[in-house]
């Protein structure tokens, strides 16, 4: 690990003290429990060593010099030991990443340092861009987001910044300027955009510390991130609809070297590989690492669309239709339209089938691959306690819980809510469509599928509250008095 110091005498960074509430010793003091939540975690995640007993992390509001004194000495061996990629998992894939307050001052504390190295500036770097994704308003998350958009989310860490771009930062306009075309994830990786980033804040030196070059930096971070995930999404779309239309033709395995040479793999066992890819990269985020893990997405892509048009004769075609109101990258490939092989009807539980007649192109797991795609693709922030998704025209309210439940969590309580969620969803859109054209005949089934869910749904709340699962039983509760609320609207339409 390059553990260089990084040449900061060109710096302006001009940050503002820490709260002198009480004296700077007790500002200090809050800065400190802002951030000792994370470390304690970051130690567990790690399995290293935390010498504070205890009883004694539940720190108290008032500074114990003793404990500050132990703490400090114990941050500062954390920073020298944990790595950027490590950081960017645990804030993440858990609720820590919630809390404004405790990612500014983890962001202070590393910008302070008097020197700093390069796994400093990176850690830096990646916390900014989490800190815009945390506390950006919704609003500015499908547009073309500008530095003065930046400037002013920041402003709780760098004050009032100009905006004005730098000359040497130039590079990184060009790279955001041909985002805007890419059309498939082959055009991102046929590019070095990650390495060609890095170059430019390592040429940067100390003048990477600049408010106005962070500024630059954050934004091409973020929409790089936000043009991988819009393209990688559209390709999952692409294979798990061939994957269904393989099921259809009656194919159990596909040809698929991209796992093993000449090896077939079962369908089923695919379509669970492309499940665990709404995860967040969990290792070292380098050019090396995400162009291999792209390049396996890439060949699994052509692997499914060789074997749909062998088995089915036609190619499968890429349709960039997107939702009413849903804003969509222009020549972004975001549903994926290919043809239906009539077969047997499998064995199907009574809400799976209620679902498939929901209506023409929002079944029960289109429904969900819509809200996961919003959600996925502009991902809101954990500090919130409502999001807001559009499926079929109608404007669904999505508590915090239930967005992890789509976009980092896993589990029984997870997919409850996620069932709970689309069902909610297939029920407003219908009803939407009831009022505009007076046909009710897709809100009977969608009432059909939600008394089916919410009947399911009370049973795992009763459940959870008998396995002593408090949280689990709570948000699966409100979840359902929901879906029940959407149930009664419904039934008196």
């Amino acid at each position: 690990m390059d553990e260089a110091i990084v040449n900061k005498t060109s710096t302006t960074l001009n940050l503002p003290a820490p709260s002198k509430a009480d004296g700077a010793k007790q500002g200090q003091w809050e800065e400190l429990r802002s951030v000792f939540p994370i470390y304690v975690a970051l130690a567990k995640q790690l399995q290293l060593e935390i010498p504070i007993p205890q009883n004694k992390r539940i720190l108290p509001e008032k500074v114990d010099p003793e404990l500050f004194t132990q703490i400090q000495k114990w941050l500062e061996v954390m920073d020298q030991q944990v790595l950027v990629h490590q950081l960017r998992h645990l804030l993440q894939m858990t609720t820590l990443n919630a809390s404004e307050s405790g990612l500014r001052a983890l962001i202070m504390r590393h910008l302070r340092k008097s020197s700093k190295t390069t796994t400093d500036r990176d850690k830096a770097d990646f916390l900014l861009v989490q800190y815009f994704a945390l506390t950006a308003p919704p609003k500015i998350y499908h547009k073309q987001i500008e530095l003065s958009d930046v400037a002013n989310v920041l402003k709780p860490v760098f004050g009032e910044v100009d905006s004005t771009p730098l000359p040497w930062c130039e590079p990184l306009e060009n790279m955001i300027h041909a985002l805007r075309g890419f059309k498939s994830l082959r055009d991102m990786l046929q590019t070095n955009f990650i390495e060609q980033g890095r170059r430019v804040k390592e040429t940067a030196g100390g003048m990477f510390y600049d408010p106005s070059a962070m500024l630059a930096f954050i934004r091409f971070n973020f929409l790089m991130r936000r043009t991988l995930i819009e393209l990688m999404h559209a390709d999952l779309i692409f294979i798990r609809s061939g994957l269904v239309n393989l099921q259809q033709a009656g194919a159990k395995t596909i040809e698929c070297h991209s796992v093993g040479p000449g090896k077939a793999e079962p369908i089923e066992k695919l379509q669970q590989l492309t499940d665990e890819w709404k995860q967040p990269f969990q290792k070292e985020y380098t050019e090396r690492t995400v162009n291999q893990a792209f390049e396996k997405l890439l060949a699994l892509r052509a692997e499914v669309e060789r074997a749909v048009e062998k088995v089915t004769g036609k190619s499968q075609v890429v349709s960039p239709v997107a939702e009413p109101g849903v804003s969509v990258k222009k020549g972004l490939p975001v549903e994926i339209t290919a043809p239906a092989v009539k077969t047997k009807e499998k064995p199907e539980t009574a809400a799976a089938k209620h679902a498939e007649a929901a209506g023409p192109g929002l079944d029960f797991e289109t429904c969900m691959d819509k809200i996961w795609e919003q959600l996925i693709s502009a991902p809101p922030s954990r500090g919130r306690s409502m999001t807001t998704v559009i499926v079929g025209g109608a404007r669904l309210l999505m508590s915090s819980w239930e967005v992890a439940a789509f976009v980092s969590e896993d589990g029984p309580a997870a997919e409850d809510l996620r069932r709970a969620v689309v069902a909610r969803a297939l029920l407003s859109s219908n009803l939407e469509r009831a009022k505009e054209t007076g046909n009710a005949t897709g809100l009977d089934r969608a009432l059909t599928i939600a008394r089916v869910e919410a009947s399911r749904l009370q049973e795992r709340v009763e459940a959870a509250k008998q396995a002593k699962d408090t949280e689990a039983a709570v948000n699966l509760g409100i979840s359902t008095k929901r879906l029940l609320s959407a149930l009664d609207e419904g039934e008196k339409l």
